[in-house]
């Protein structure tokens, strides 16, 4: 990390550009192409002044943001440009600055140098990335709260209680000498291990959970033809997404597209409606249909008319233990004197009756725990990986206290654990692979 790198942190095409530097050089290098001398500048200030090319023309017109290691995003020396948001301009100062001495970063590489460089963690710097890419209020929220450090708490917490069980078991091993000596309660340090297990399995747990508030709740609504499924799906989306009209078979392929509601995303699921049919490109659709009733997270069942017993009982058999939302459409055209308790609620997608009341029941439906920026859910398939490991070890642990083991065993065993968890904070990763696999998916800038 001795060498100084450049990159473009904003999209251009904006009214302003942020063009980002940072190593022991960054100072000089900004310097040697700035309209003012800065090298004495004071940390943590700005400046006003011109970006010049090679031969002392003027490329913008721009402010300049100083600040001095340790004190900065990356722990280095650092600086940024803020400059119109022209990609001619944006360039042109990057070719400056590479010209000065420069190296274009790498993706990621910024954050990757905060986290070398003791600034966060490793789960903190993956948190980044999530952040950047959060799309609704849960994903921020979990990202925020990994990024302040509440998963990196809770793991710490969990390693200090490891580390005295292990300490205890290697304490009574120095005096093997003697066996009358026990410095700890065999019940107690199962008791303890137990509880630390019962937490890592919580935490993998949570990664279903994470998974589905990152990527969206999938709602697949499902139906025989023309009983109002595409309709539905516009009105829910707010906008024609989906092709309507009074053709049966219409919707011969699955349409898909997300709206938020309550601040968490919902993946709606458009499919061909279920008949009997010779054509083959809609049987595919059918096909499709079932394929998407088994992805799917909750099952929106939509009818014009309410169903029989048997209807519903074809259904949840083909549907299993998920959520079975059944609605009935077209209460503005079709009349019935009395509702079947099999259906959950009526609607009508066409003028927009009660599809508020939808929106909440589907919410409730995909019983999302109450969680906030403080809240620690694990969405990273690399913790989520750890967290399995760990667990796996502590139930060997747990085995060989019930085998009356010897403490050298067990506390190997324990080592392996620690090991494990310091591989999700980064205390136990040196492959620089292991870390350029992980930084290469960041945007450059970051």
């Amino acid at each position: 990390m001795s060498d100084t790198i450049c990159a473009l942190a904003t999209q251009s095409g904006g009214a302003l550009g942020i063009i980002r530097i940072a190593g022991s050089e960054a100072i000089p290098f900004v310097n040697s192409i700035f309209s003012k001398d800065i090298t004495s500048a004071k940390a943590n200030t700005i400046h006003y002044g011109n970006i010049l090319d090679q031969s002392g023309k003027v490329i913008d017109e721009v402010v300049v943001s100083l600040w001095r290691a340790p004190h900065s995003y990356t722990g280095e020396d650092a600086i940024e440009i803020s400059c119109h948001g022209s990609s001619f301009i944006l360039q042109e100062v990057l070719h400056a600055l590479i010209a000065s001495g420069c190296r274009q970063a790498n993706p990621g590489e910024f954050t990757q140098r905060a986290y070398l460089n003791g600034k966060m963690d490793l789960s903190q710097a993956e948190a980044v990335a999530d952040l950047i890419a959060s799309s609704n209020r849960a994903s921020y929220e979990m990202a925020l709260s990994q990024l302040k450090g509440h998963f990196s708490d809770e793991l710490t917490t969990l390693r200090k209680r490891l580390l005295k069980i292990t300490s205890l078991l290697e304490l009574e091993l120095d005096f093997s000498e003697h066996e009358e000596l026990e410095f700890a309660d065999r019940s107690e340090l199962v008791d303890l291990t137990n509880e630390i297990d019962e937490k890592v399995l919580s935490l993998a747990q949570s990664f279903k959970t994470g998974q589905a508030l990152k990527r969206g709740i999938s709602v697949a609504i499902i139906g025989k033809t023309n009983v109002g499924k595409s309709t539905l799906l516009n009105q829910l989306l707010g906008e024609e997404r989906a092709i309507v009209s009074n053709i049966e078979g219409t919707t011969r392929d699955v349409i898909e597209d997300t709206t938020d509601i309550n601040g968490i995303t919902f993946r709606f699921i458009d499919t061909a409606g279920i008949r009997e049919t010779t054509d083959v490109v809609e049987q595919l659709g059918i096909q499709r249909t079932y394929k998407e009733l088994d992805n799917a997270q909750i099952v929106m069942w939509i009818l014009d008319i309410d169903p029989t017993q048997e209807e519903y009982n074809e259904i949840k058999e083909r549907v299993g233990e998920k959520p079975i939302v059944v609605v009935r459409n077209k209460i503005d055209t079709i009349k019935t004197s009395t509702q079947s308790p099999l259906v959950t609620i009526s609607i009508s997608a066409k003028q927009g009756t009660n599809i508020h009341d939808l929106e909440q029941l589907l919410y409730q439906k995909a019983n999302i725990p109450a969680f906030t920026e403080n809240s620690v859910i694990v969405t990273n398939a690399r913790h989520y990986d750890a967290l399995t490991r760990a667990h796996e070890a502590l139930l060997r642990v747990l085995s060989a206290f019930s085998m009356e083991l010897s403490g050298d065993l067990v506390a190997e065993d324990l080592k392996d654990v620690i090991a494990i968890l310091g591989e999700i904070t980064g205390t136990q990763i040196s492959s620089q692979e292991t870390l350029n696999n992980i930084f290469k998916h960041f945007c450059i800038g970051k």
